[in-house]
């Protein structure tokens, strides 16, 4: 239910964004800007559109395939080096942010670490391969001079993203190793947690919510059919059709990848036109924005702001960014980072799994380090090119 209502949460916020764009779009807007805008809005869309489909097809097979308890076997004793680990795993289990949170919430309730897990959630959406690809991708600006050596600008900024995300998360997962539960985690969740029956509820949560088909394996068939829908987070309602016409895990893992991609894209086209708007000067403050681009602390900030608002998939947002050319790399590398890890979308979801209050530190936490590492990144490129 939860999870069902921050959907239904997520699902307002789209529409109240797109109220206003329509409003801009159709009443303020000349022939020629409005061939601008497609213009604009189809570039964007096009070039990052395949990305968001390899990214929500490697998570929808995570989601079904990968076997529970299957992260834990990775992780060290050792508090430090199992978060630092788990800020890698994005790595070997790719998921985006827009499907994190659920795999998180059971990940959470089947044992593991609140450290290891948010490093894991912070961490995943940008340090995975997909992520990479894209921001390599989008990227194709000139040369820049580091350290007397000559790099391109793809190289700087997708080294820069996957390290500052990598350190970001694991700085907040240590600090998370210190706090107590029931600062951290809602309270229903930290109960399931501490029960004394979770050891023996924890296998029945396997058969239930673990995104296989075990039907066949018990006489309760039907019955574990309608738990299995109820608990997974995934429409599985046609498996029985899908074991005649071939592999029902197959089949689920597909399914679960189309409702990603689904949602996602919702997110994205939105935050293509909203950008599309700000980048072709119609949208309201879009100059306004714009007179921040020089500011070195205030550029971070506007683009973690407009980051905030878009809502963006991680998969994607880096062909968004290198569009906003009056903005320094160190502010892009703000918007890059910031985003991924805290966003309209995700402030509905982090609602299922973690305490209001801590979500508004954190998200404080976030902002403060990642401005701060980006005006930082930032001068120490203007100390070593004369490149924005």
């Amino acid at each position: 239910m939860g999870w069902e209502a921050s959907c239904d949460a997520s699902k307002s916020t789209i529409f109240g964004l797109a109220f206003p764009v329509k409003q801009v779009a159709c009443g303020q807007m000349t022939g020629e800007a409005r061939q601008d805008f497609a213009f604009a809005f189809l570039s964007i869309l096009f070039e990052g559109a395949p990305f968001i489909l390899l990214g929500t097809l490697i998570s929808g097979f995570i989601d079904i395939y990968m076997p529970p308890g299957m992260m834990d076997r990775f992780l060290p004793r050792n508090k430090t080096l199992a978060v630092i680990m788990a800020g890698l795993m994005g790595a070997v289990f790719p998921v985006c942010e827009c499907a994190v949170v659920p795999v998180i919430r059971r990940l959470v309730r089947k044992g593991l670490p609140v450290s290891c897990a948010l490093t894991y959630m912070l961490a995943a959406p940008i340090v995975n391969p997909i992520t990479a690809l894209s921001t390599w991708k989008a990227f194709t600006g000139p040369v820049m001079m580091v350290q007397g050596e000559s790099l391109a600008a793809n190289v700087v900024m997708t080294s820069s993203r996957l390290g500052l995300g990598l350190a970001v998360a694991v700085l907040l997962g240590l600090v998370v190793a210190r706090l107590p539960l029931v600062w951290i985690l809602r309270k229903k969740l930290v109960d399931e947690i501490q029960a004394p029956a979770a050891a023996h509820d924890h296998s029945h949560e396997h058969h239930d919510c673990c995104g296989h088909d075990h039907g066949h394996k018990h006489k309760h068939e039907h019955d574990h059919k309608h738990d299995h829908d109820g608990c997974c987070g995934h429409d599985h309602g046609h498996e029985a059709t899908a074991a005649v016409t071939g592999n029902p895990r197959l089949v689920a893992a597909f399914r679960s990848a189309i409702k990603d991609f689904v949602d996602v894209g919702v997110y994205f086209s939105i935050g293509v036109a909203i950008t599309a708007l700000f980048n072709t000067g119609i949208a309201p403050g879009a100059a306004w924005l714009d007179s921040l681009a020089n500011r070195q602390v205030l550029a971070p900030a506007a683009l973690m702001a407009l980051a905030f608002i878009l809502s963006l998939c991680s998969t994607s947002d880096a062909f968004i960014a290198a569009t906003l050319d009056k903005f320094t790399y160190g502010a892009k590398l703000a918007f890059l980072v910031f985003g991924p890890m805290l966003d309209l979308k995700l402030l509905f979801l982090y609602q299922t799994v973690l305490r209001r209050k801590f979500i508004v530190w954190m998200a404080v936490g976030l902002f403060v380090a990642i401005g701060a590492a980006a005006v930082g990144f930032q001068w120490y490129l203007n100390n070593q090119s004369t490149l924005p």
